[in-house]
């Protein structure tokens, strides 16, 4: 008995809707996944690689997918004959150039597009981080990097060679820096292109190296470099600094110097993008008679005034005293800050007796009604007391 096959866009792992780049998508997953050189001796493995293999073959045809979805695995029981695919499915028809460029690249280090040849590279990017002030970031600053550079060695001229010898061109892969390697895979012979492992892709071999550079065409010294920090810039983000990083191959450019920004905390302030957010304490006086008090801003103190009657945790806003844009430091963002009434807890004799009479003149006579209570409660008690002693 045929053993039943699974629902192809099951095996997949995507809906009935799926496009042309998640059908690819999903089954270059499974390749890599289930290749048989990533899982040798692998029954398993290699089962579920051929039925993700036939799946991908008839959904990414338009045609096969077309019959699949009107007569499903019956469309093609009887037709393929046997013609080595994967129970009774035949892959002659089947396009895995463009998705095994990329698969096989993957597996084995190299790959169409793996490859980088002898042709000039660029240098690779240096990532360094600095630390600055709130106040710092919110204005911009200038800070000095101290960081080892590489630069094309003197004494040979980058070229790795003692001096008066010139690099040879490498007998492995004939100059060209890259080899190519052929691979048996479930659908044949496989070409992959890797990078030369003699020369490392420059296509040349140095026989005499250069003793102030052991060869390899650069010296190292302690340089300082200085950094622009933009006025408005975030915890986390970096400035990069144009060809600061290693040393181009070949003649190819510097790499870049990026530098990551870390911003301390502030005792005060708290930044949300580009607004900045405090708390001012204010007196019950102040809330309730308004008046003139100063808020702690990044420009300094200012002087705002409190409306009568303020309730606490009321939100002001300060227009134009946040954080600058990063793209024109003329536009900023806004200062909010929260009004919080404070509640004194140490009070002289004098303050709480003002602040009674205060309280009475209020209208509020709930004190008053409690001590009233109080009273009539300790006269109770002191009959009932009574009137026990005396039998």
């Amino acid at each position: 008995m045929a053993e039943s096959k699974r629902d192809y866009y099951e095996v997949l792992g995507i809906g009935k809707d799926a496009d042309d780049g998640a059908i690819k998508k999903a089954y270059r997953v499974l390749a890599k996944k289930y290749h048989p050189d990533m899982n040798p001796g692998d029954a398993e493995a290699e089962k579920k690689f051929k039925e993700a293999s036939e799946a991908y073959a008839v959904l990414s045809d338009p045609e096969k997918r077309r019959q699949y979805d009107q007569f499903g695995h019956a469309a093609f029981e009887g037709g393929a004959g046997g013609a080595g695919g994967f129970g009774g499915f035949d892959f002659s028809g089947a396009d895995f150039s463009d998705i095994f460029g990329d698969i096989f690249g993957d597996l084995f280090g190299g790959g169409r597009r793996g490859g980088r040849g002898n042709g000039p590279m660029r240098g690779a990017n240096i990532r360094k981080s600095i630390r600055i002030t709130f106040e710092e970031a919110i204005f911009g600053c200038e800070k000095e990097l101290e960081l080892i550079l590489k630069d094309s060695c003197t004494a040979c001229n980058g070229t790795g060679a003692k001096p008066g010898t010139s690099p040879e061109t490498c007998s492995k892969c004939g100059g060209k820096g890259q080899i190519v390697y052929a691979s048996q895979s479930f659908f044949g012979t496989v070409q992959n292109v890797q990078t030369c492992p003699t020369c490392g892709g420059s296509g040349k071999v140095i026989k005499e190296k250069c003793t102030s550079c052991s060869g390899t065409g650069y010296t190292s010294s302690k340089k300082k470099i200085q950094v622009s920090i933009p006025a408005g810039i975030d915890n986390g983000q970096s400035v990069r600094i144009r060809e600061k990083g290693e040393p181009g191959l070949n003649g190819g450019p510097r790499g870049d110097l990026l530098v990551e920004v870390n911003v301390s905390r502030h005792p005060i302030f708290q930044r949300q993008e580009m607004h900045i957010f405090s708390t001012v304490p204010i007196s019950f006086a102040q809330a309730a008679l308004g008046g003139d008090i100063r808020v702690a801003t990044v420009d300094g103190e200012v002087i705002y005034t409190v409306k009568p009657g303020t309730k606490t945790d009321t939100k002001v806003r300060l227009k134009g005293k946040g954080v600058p844009s990063l793209r024109d430091s003329r536009v900023r963002g806004d200062h909010y800050v929260t009004l919080v009434i404070q509640t004194p807890d140490r009070l002289s004799a004098e303050a709480k007796e003002a602040l009674r009479k205060f309280d009475q003149l209020a209208g509020n006579t709930l004190n008053q009604k409690v001590d009233e209570g109080k009273s009539k409660k300790k006269g109770f008690f002191k009959d009932k007391m009574k009137e026990v002693f005396e039998e």
